[in-house]
């Protein structure tokens, strides 16, 4: 046992060194931009939700009794990289739903596209919990959620989300570490997201089912929760809100995001993609049978992940004992390197 834990944490810190130039690549590529040159309040500023830094690089926003907050790109965008450094409230954060998000919901109410980073608050001493999901033209009778245990507090840090959103594949990224891949196939038709999506964040009260169900609400006198976004990056084919007119140049851009490093997972970050997800995703509606007993197009089943699931799609637990040694043997050198990357 020790033997196979130093492996795979020497596995991960090998990982997370080379994905150093990833996320530097990443950084380059889309320029960060201030929040007044491309986001706009979504709700909450009228109650003073929304606090800007005094250079607009960082957005703070709230979530009290009165309200929750967001913001909204100021164009939507026809495929792109979307990415944000976002730190998360503390302490007992039961019933609260932090979201980095693409949506066009707003314009095509039944026929709608997304794509999700939404945190799970939880009570005071257990951790927050990540999960992306996917829908594709309304198809939100098939949601497509992966769940994800974090390797680091994300409270305590800046830890860098980011969305790859091309024509021919999703990726879902943390720190530079890629979780998620969807790849385009003929048989997914509608269900792969293709209409023009504005980029959002939101922090909101989502008692009814966040945490255990809607067990546990959210306790407003630990208010105001506060979530925190710094390194905003947008890159893509923005088009225009009314018109709903591409900008120029937009095949290169799409060109440029389909032949960038990160739009590529080479065998080695696959390699290290498959350990993240063996190791921290703790649900995969493709290995959801009792939900999907055929399971959708864009799944890809490998049995190396497989054996690890339930037929409910749930993770098999594998004894008290040996989940507590893998976390101390793993948390440390992922929490040192992310906090070094959230401070470029």
């Amino acid at each position: 046992m020790e033997v196979a834990s130093f492996f795979i944490s020497f596995t991960f810190i090998s990982f997370f060194l080379l994905s150093l130039s990833c996320i530097s690549t990443f950084a380059l590529y889309g320029s960060k931009l201030s929040f007044d040159d491309a986001y706009s309040p979504l709700f909450g500023d009228e109650n003073g939700n929304i606090v800007r830094s005094s250079d607009g690089k960082t957005v703070r926003l709230l979530l009290d009794h009165h309200t929750g907050s967001g913001f909204i790109s100021s164009s939507p965008y026809n495929y792109g990289f979307f990415s944000a450094s976002i730190k998360l409230p503390s302490y007992y954060t039961a019933g609260i739903v932090v979201a980095f998000y693409a949506s066009n919901g707003d314009i095509f109410e039944k026929t709608h596209d997304e794509l999700d980073f939404e945190f799970l608050g939880n009570i005071d001493g257990k951790p927050w919990r990540v999960q992306t999901n996917m829908y594709g033209n309304g198809s939100t009778s098939r949601g497509r959620e992966e769940r994800y245990q974090m390797w680091f507090d994300p409270s305590k840090d800046f830890h860098r989300y980011s969305i790859l959103w091309t024509p021919n594949n999703i990726i879902f990224s943390i720190d530079g570490v890629p979780n998620r891949e969807v790849v385009r196939n003929d048989a997914m038709d509608g269900d792969y997201p293709s209409k023009p999506m504005s980029i959002y964040a939101t922090i909101w009260d989502a008692s009814s089912w966040a945490t255990a169900g809607g067990r546990y609400k959210v306790n407003y006198k630990y208010a105001p929760f506060v979530s925190e976004y710094t390194d905003l990056v947008l890159h893509g084919c923005a088009v225009d809100p009314i018109q709903q007119v591409l900008s120029a140049n937009c095949s290169g851009k799409e060109a440029d995001m389909s032949n960038a490093d990160y739009a590529v997972i080479t065998p080695k970050r696959r390699l290290a993609m498959q350990k993240f997800r063996e190791r921290y995703m703790t649900y995969s509606y493709c290995y959801d049978l009792r939900r999907y007993p055929v399971p959708p197009p864009e799944c890809v089943i490998v049995p190396s992940e497989q054996k690890l699931f339930k037929d409910t799609g749930r993770k098999l637990r594998l004894g008290g004992h040996h989940q507590r040694h893998s976390k101390r043997q793993s948390e440390l050198p992922a929490a040192k390197f992310s906090s070094g990357q959230a401070s470029m």
